[in-house]
């Protein structure tokens, strides 16, 4: 029988009792020994958002180092593809711990379908998606497909419901006919357990059909990429999920493959999905000699093409962009050393890929400037100003919003629909944080007071150490509670995060304020 139940419906009693039931079987994963991050009270004493220690035999092992390739170890290849047809797609997802050929060795994992990099799930706007999500771990989880414009309700995109060990749920998504084109991707968001399992590896890609539709005619045609940058810290055999640093040394992928090889004719324009679905590092992406040309940002069509050498992509951003093939030759895709102002989280330079130039040359085609129809809320009427203030504890284990740690039964903030509030989001630490929020994108308003250029909607952008952003959000279509939250997953599971809930009707006449929100002043 389904006992998969709302995550709102949980107690604090509950939900403690259910955490240390879970710490008392840690050792029975089936056949393994390592219980990748166990549910616990979201306070628990680690810089984690996983188990304790002592669940896990690996955890008490050295980590292994990162695994390096200096040539590149064979073609990238795209992640496998599921795709609608006629307006439908059908699917399943089995979540299970599985032993995976990755970067030369074989490692436990955890899997979608048995794979480090699943199946990329292609859709179209107006499609309707049916997914059968069968759990055989032994910890809860749940789905959610990140950045998509999708009610947060029922068996749609809700983070609050859960999936338990053995059984079977299924999601049934409807998206709007006017849904963006772009990059997506899907991962698990069961509080406290965010972060373990995304690192372990349960995240794919979703691809929204349309994007090449803004591209002259004869650029609809070119060779698209999928670039998944994921990263696994190991221990022995295994993918570490307990007690997870967000610096610690980790093997970087691309499309779970080490430094692979991307081919591309002199001249040739291609399109590259490059997404960033691990659960907490940063990437600062360049690709030397070349100009990576912006299209699509989070899943938004940006409405004029730019150029950049470098792209900064916190954990869950996704970038589409343009490369236009060099004369003949090698090039390194990088990320370079980018420090989040936390003496622990100082990520180094790694190769991520090889860019291999080479065959028939191509005359390079002429790209456009303006590209996609995009509004731009800079004179939209604001109806509430909110502000989101994060904070964490000096020994960085917990983590707040408006002092306060995530509480699924707790309405954090109200939007109304058909209105168009603005967000100021302050970061009182020392370190990066991003801010990511379901349901309805936001437009970039400033950065420490810095009015930003308007290129599209974004769904996650960071927020500078001590700093600021100013974001706008227009709620549209849907109804529900949703959630907003940092996406370094460690720092949603251990309480940065907060429930939105979206209504009907206008907020109160007369105030320009929603009176179910929380009054917080700014410093």
């Amino acid at each position: 029988m389904m006992r998969t139940r709302p995550r709102g419906s949980l107690s604090f009693a509950g939900a403690l009792l259910t955490a240390l039931t879970a710490l008392t079987v840690l050792a029975l994963i089936s056949g393994c020994g390592d219980r990748s991050g166990a549910s616990r009270p979201m306070t628990g004493p680690a810089h984690s958002s996983s188990s304790s220690s002592s669940a896990s035999p690996a955890a008490l092992v050295s980590p292994s180092p990162p695994l390096t390739a200096a040539q590149p170890t064979g073609a990238l290849r795209n992640p496998p593809e599921v795709v609608s047809k006629n307006g439908f797609l059908n699917t399943r997802i089995v979540v299970e711990r599985k032993r995976v050929e990755l970067a030369g060795k074989k490692l436990w994992a955890l899997t979608y379908n048995g794979q480090y990099m699943p199946p990329t799930l292609r859709i179209r706007p107006g499609d309707r998606l049916k997914l059968a999500m069968v759990n055989k771990i032994d910890q809860m989880t749940n789905l959610h497909v990140h950045g998509l414009h999708v009610s947060p309700s029922d068996h749609s995109d809700n983070i609050f419901l859960m999936i338990e060990p053995g059984e079977t749920y299924h999601y049934s998504y409807q998206f709007p006919p006017n849904l963006a084109a772009g990059t997506y991707w899907y991962h698990p968001h069961p509080h406290t357990l965010s972060a373990p399992q995304t690192a372990g590896g349960m995240s794919g890609i979703i691809v929204v059909e349309g994007l090449k539709q803004y591209l002259p005619k004869p650029l609809r045609n070119i060779t698209e990429r999928v670039v998944a940058l994921k990263d696994f810290q190991r221990v022995g055999d295994q993918i570490k999920t307990a007690d997870l640093s967000i610096g610690a040394p980790t093997t970087r992928v691309v499309n779970g493959q080490l430094n692979p090889a991307i081919h591309i004719r002199p001249g040739e324009t291609q399109l590259w999905r490059i997404a960033n679905i691990g659960a907490n590092i940063f990437y600062k992406v360049a690709l030397p000699g070349y100009k990576l040309r912006v299209i699509a940002r989070d899943g938004n069509p940006v409405n004029r093409i730019y150029s950049v050498d470098t792209i900064i992509i916190p954990a869950a951003a996704r970038y589409d962009v343009l490369v236009q093939g060099g004369p003949p030759g090698t090039a390194e895709l990088k990320t370079l050393p980018y420090n989040t102002g936390s003496a622990g989280n100082q990520f180094p330079e790694v190769t991520l890929a090889t860019v291999v130039s080479r065959g028939e040359a191509m005359t390079p085609a002429k790209l456009p400037t303006t590209f996609a129809p995009a509004r731009d809320l800079s004179k939209a009427k604001i109806t509430a100003r909110r502000t989101i203030k994060y904070t964490e504890n000096a020994a960085g284990t917990e983590f707040y919003i408006n002092g306060k740690q995530f509480d699924p039964n707790r309405i954090d903030f109200t939007g109304h629909l058909n209105t168009v509030q603005e967000w100021t989001v302050l970061n009182n630490s020392d370190e990066v944080h991003s801010f990511h929020v379901h349901t309805n994108d936001f437009q970039l308003m400033s950065t420490n007071g810095r009015p930003q250029t308007f290129y599209g909607y974004q769904d996650t952008v960071d927020v500078p150490p001590r700093g600021n952003i100013v974001v706008r959000t227009a709620f549209e279509n849907y109804t529900g509670k949703t959630v907003l939250h940092c996406h370094i997953l460690n720092h949603e599971d251990k309480g940065m995060m907060s429930v939105l809930e979206l209504v009907d009707g206008p907020p109160a006449p007369g105030t320009g304020k929603d009176p179910a929100a929380p009054k917080v002043e700014k410093d």
